[in-house]
This record gives structure tokens, sequence and C-alpha cells, in this order.
């Protein structure tokens, strides 16, 4: 699903599936609470790097928990 996101044109699902895929890690690592709550940080993340140009879900997950996890070992 495509959706509009002011200018940009977003796909919902790859940004989903990418995202699915690093909170599920994180939760099982312990680095993210396991609810059902969204983790603002790491959806951001995400978005940047799609909005940046990476499109495939896989090294967009790999990529945001690698990030997330530097970001939070150095706060």
């Amino acid at each position: 699903m495509l959706v509009e996101r002011g200018l940009q044109v977003m796909n919902v699902e790859v940004v989903g599936d990418a995202y699915a895929i690093a909170s599920n890690y994180l939760r099982k690592a312990g680095a993210i609470p396991d609810s059902f709550a969204t983790d603002e940080r790491l959806l951001e993340i995400i978005v940047q790097m799609f909005q940046r140009g990476e499109f495939n879900r896989i090294r967009l997950a790999n990529k945001a928990i690698a990030k997330f996890e530097a970001e939070t070992f150095i706060a």
C-alpha cells in the first residue's frame, strides 16, 4: 500500500515489515520492552532510511537494529 506523507509516497508494507523484523529482534534481545506499543525511535530510524532510498526490508531492519543499538549504548 502506498501512502502520501507530505509530498513523498511511502510503501507502508516495506516499512512495516522492516519494523516488525527489527522490533522482534530488539524485544528478544531485551533492548526494547515486550509490549504492543510502537517504539517511536525505531520507527523513525526506519522511516528516515527509507526516505534516503533504502527499500529492501531486510537491509532496512538490519541497519535500523545497528543504529538503534549504537544510539542506546552511547546514551
